[in-house]
């Protein structure tokens, strides 16, 4: 049986020098976010390769929202790797973009050489849900929750609920050995800190950092955070070097 065609995928390429930043959205967002806009402008200061795209299903990309899974999704990140960076990549992941570059340095380990978290969600279909949210998902094969960041709710599907299932990696040691920085705010309501923590406690790697913003909540957009984010980024970049050398 041949596999259903990926929609076509919007993205924008910055060339530079080093390994390609890849930024990750999180769930229903998309590439011109306040992150992935703010990494776009200092790669470009600083002349680094730099790929920010869009999800089949998410903003200018094609597809139909709903009908994208978690898989879907991980498949279009190794797209970006495969056939438009082709070379070792620094993933960024935001929230379900953090699980989406787990997935992404399992698949590819001979390209992806670091990695960012900002308040990664790994696993989030396990425990982002309430055992009655589960029921209803397989049950009516849509659930929609309000927003706390835009006028429209958010949907979830059953497929992506269950692809999420199927794609859970936080039980023993995960294998992904690259030097890691995590970003989380302890006051985060939509991913407890403390999954953050020991995410870093489970990840294959010793070169793995977790930094907490006492104050910092789930988008972590201010600017503090924004400066946070690009260090943390860099400090990726120092180490990848430091470990060539």
């Amino acid at each position: 049986m041949t596999a259903a065609a990926r929609p076509r995928l919007a993205y924008h390429l910055h060339e530079g020098h080093g390994p390609t930043i890849v930024f990750l959205p999180g769930y229903a967002s998309d590439m011109t976010g306040s992150k992935a806009m703010a990494l776009d402008a200092w790669a470009r200061e600083h002349h680094h390769s730099y790929l920010r795209f869009d999800y089949g299903g998410c903003g200018k990309s094609e597809g139909a929202f709903e009908e994208q899974t978690l898989a879907d999704w991980r498949d279009d990140v190794l797209a970006m790797i495969d056939s438009v960076v082709g070379g070792p990549v620094v993933l960024v992941g935001s929230s379900m973009g953090g699980w989406l570059m787990l997935l992404a340095a399992k698949a590819r380990p001979e390209l992806v050489v670091g990695l960012v978290g900002i308040a990664p969600a790994p696993d989030f279909t396990d425990w982002g849900f309430s055992q009655d949210e589960k029921m209803y998902l397989l049950q009516h094969g849509r659930l929609e929750r309000p927003n706390p960041y835009g006028p429209e709710p958010t949907v979830y599907t059953r497929g992506f609920w269950q692809s999420g299932e199927a794609n859970r990696i936080m039980f023993g040691t995960v294998p992904v050995n690259l030097p890691t920085r995590l970003i989380q705010g302890q006051r985060d309501p939509d991913v407890p800190w403390h999954r953050t923590a020991q995410l870093a406690t489970m990840l294959e790697s010793d070169d793995v950092q977790c930094w907490l913003v006492k104050d910092g909540d789930h988008r972590l957009s201010r600017d503090e955070d924004i400066r946070l984010l690009i260090r943390a980024v860099e400090d990726v970049l120092r180490a990848i070097e430091e470990k060539a050398e």
